[in-house]
């Protein structure tokens, strides 16, 4: 948390300019083609206009989330009626459009998803390492993920504002796409003896991250192609995982190479 002058709260990493206030200006910025990363919507308010709005964010795939009126007091002492948007600090890229686009160009797709990333300095510094590395693009889900705001791009050290974010409803669903597309899906784990080395990263290739706490999820480990682990020699078990990454994706590379 940090101090404003007025000696209100707000929470690190968000400022007033990364917001819209109030229910007909969020509704009119969305009619406006305006992106947008999510809606607050306080818990007890349900009336017809709150309604409409709920509505609206489905139909333009926005994710909505209820929250107690004290988190929208913490953004601003303004007006909010209950409503306040964040606005995305990226655009974000449609996946058949990459994927299409590198099939074009006769490129093997390279793509990183991410299962719940939530820290905003570990995604950042995975998108760092995606960006310098060549990535295609990466994958996000639109719950369960770091908000990526000005904090992120600055971790990234800026490398958002070129590297393709794709954000899905589900993924599970867009995983298995890729797969009807000709990608080869590829956790990357330590429950398995299968190492990366053992793997044909030439190919077109989905890389799948999990969480450091929870790792890949159930659903996902079910329908990957293979699973590899990065080799340890070292009493720790496991690596950070914006290095896990790091090194998975380099070892692709230098296969490609």
């Amino acid at each position: 948390m940090e101090k404003r002058k007025d000696g209100f709260l707000i929470e690190k990493g968000e400022h007033e300019k990364d917001f819209i206030f109030g229910t007909r200006a969020v509704m009119e910025s969305i009619h406006a083609g305006k992106d947008i990363d999510k809606v607050l919507v306080q818990k007890e308010i349900n009336n017809d206009l709150i309604k409409e709005l709920l509505k609206l964010c489905k139909a333009e795939k926005i994710p909505v989330v209820r929250v107690p009126d004290a988190k929208l007091n913490r953004i601003t002492r303004k007006n909010h009626q209950g409503v306040v948007a964040q606005m995305s600090s990226i655009e974000y890229a449609s996946l058949d459009h990459v994927i299409e686009s590198c099939f074009n160009v006769g490129k093997a797709p390279l793509i990183l998803i991410l299962d719940r990333i939530t820290d905003v300095r570990n995604f950042g510094a995975i998108a760092r390492t995606a960006e310098c590395a060549g990535v295609d693009a990466i994958v996000i889900p639109e719950k369960g993920s770091a908000q990526i705001n000005s904090d992120a791009i600055k971790t990234s050290v800026g490398a958002l504002n070129f590297l393709p974010v794709v954000r899905v409803r589900n993924l599970f669903y867009t995983c298995r796409d890729l797969q009807k597309s000709g990608l080869v899906l590829v956790a990357i784990t330590e429950k398995t003896e299968k190492t990366m080395y053992d793997v044909d990263f030439s190919v077109p290739v989905a890389l799948v991250i999990g969480s450091e706490e929870d790792g890949i999820s159930t659903e996902l480990m079910g329908i990957v192609d293979e699973k590899v682990k990065i080799p340890m020699a070292g009493r720790i078990e496991s690596l950070n995982v914006s290095v896990s990454a790091g090194v998975a994706i380099y070892e692709a590379i230098r296969q490609r190479k």
